[in-house]
């Protein structure tokens, strides 16, 4: 079976069987068997409430940000820098993940948390299949790509998305903390992140 427009071609299947499987270990073991559930009674509510918001939060960014790459109407033939994009390069993925995660926390089910590695092995797999694809199509650029963006996790290198607000930053707090000509910070960040000639005024 052919690949169907970049995508591993088991993918959508993968990912609904993966759907099944979570929905059914999650709701058996929160609302019935209750097995792994007991560390509900030692974590607070609001403290799972409050994890449970901040991952929705984030995974809904993802959702909205990646969908342009799944649309129908305006599936791009470019590879994707802006939105989240700029910062992990399968943002879709990562919400899904994000969103099992989340209800595993609501309910303090360790059955679930444990399936999440399942989940983990099989988005990492697809993810690296559909990585190769797109780097024999469009070359160099996405190798590029890859070097300034993380699978998974936001990169703070130097050319990363993440890399110059970072220095920005770093830079303002050393101006803050000035001392006679000084900085009390000193060169304690790493040399990567230091600044590129130029980049600020």
């Amino acid at each position: 079976m052919k690949d169907k427009n970049g995508e591993h071609p088991f993918g959508d299947a993968g990912q609904l069987i993966l759907l099944v499987l979570f929905v059914s270990i999650w709701g058996g073991d929160s609302f019935f068997l209750r097995k792994s559930t007991f560390l509900s009674e030692n974590l607070p509510l609001y403290l799972r409430l409050s994890i449970s918001a901040l991952t929705m939060a984030i995974a809904l960014y993802l959702f909205r940000s990646g969908h342009i790459a799944v649309s129908h109407h305006q599936r791009p033939d470019i590879v994707l820098i802006g939105g989240a994009f700029r910062y992990v390069r399968h943002p879709l993925y990562l919400a899904s993940i994000l969103i099992y995660f989340r209800l595993s926390v609501s309910t303090a089910s360790l059955f679930s948390l444990a399936f999440i590695f399942v989940a983990i092995i099989f988005y990492d797999y697809i993810a690296g299949y559909e990585e190769g694809l797109l780097e024999l199509k469009f070359g160099e650029i996405y190798s590029n790509y890859k070097k300034r963006t993380g699978r998974w996790l936001p990169s703070i290198g130097r050319n990363s998305g993440l890399g110059l607000p970072i220095r920005i930053i770093w830079r303002r707090l050393n101006r803050l903390f000035l001392l006679s000509g000084k900085t009390i910070l000193g060169s304690a960040l790493p040399e990567r992140f230091h600044q590129e000639e130029g980049i600020f005024p």
